[in-house]
């Protein structure tokens, strides 16, 4: 074991710094630094290393512990976190986090997160794309599984969220209760 392995261990408590897993960890430096060191490396799980370093094998499930991480006190923390929240096109913990300059360029020294192919677009019946926040009425009755209501056509569901791994749901408030719904059935409010 390095010195640098076993400092990181310390750092982490000997647990994955971004999932919190204690087995199967690596160090791993994040590009564009190839110096391993506190300031440029992370404890990691293997699983998680190969996920960064082949984008096509991603499992979103897999990082679950990102609304956590975000906020670790440790820059190549930081860095490797905005890294995947843009590579999963999670724009809300995106938005949340605070990086400097310096260490924003950093992040976005690989350029992830900057293709545009592939991204995830919602929109609703009429084919207006639909954002986090936006007001829609519903143009079907629906029948709520798992609840004893209809949600009725013309019902009003005002700050949707968007199902961010999903371009056909979006989530929203319905007689007090919060339910996914098919963007198909809505219509975008101005």
């Amino acid at each position: 074991m390095s010195i640098i392995e076993k400092r990181l261990q310390d750092r982490s408590h000997s647990k994955c710094e971004i999932s919190g897993i204690e087995d199967d960890l690596v160090v791993y430096t994040v590009a564009p630094k190839t110096e391993e060191s506190l300031e440029n490396s992370i404890l990691i799980t293997k699983a998680l290393k190969d996920q960064i370093e082949n984008p096509e094998t991603t499992n979103a499930a897999d990082w679950r512990g990102l609304n956590d991480s975000m906020w670790n006190e440790n820059l190549p923390v930081q860095i490797v976190s905005w890294r995947m929240l843009a590579r999963l096109k999670n724009h809300d913990l995106l938005e949340m986090m605070y990086l400097d300059e310096d260490a924003l360029a950093w992040a976005k020294s690989t350029n992830e997160g900057d293709e545009e192919e592939g991204k995830i677009i919602h929109k609703d019946s009429n084919g207006n794309i639909l954002k986090d926040g936006d007001s829609v009425v519903l143009i079907k009755d629906l029948d709520v599984k798992g609840a004893n209501f209809t949600a009725k056509r013309g019902a009003a569901v005002h700050n949707i969220k968007l199902v961010w791994d999903d371009a056909n749901l979006i989530e929203g408030r319905v007689e007090n209760q919060t339910i996914y719904i098919l963007t198909q059935y809505v219509k975008k409010t101005k």
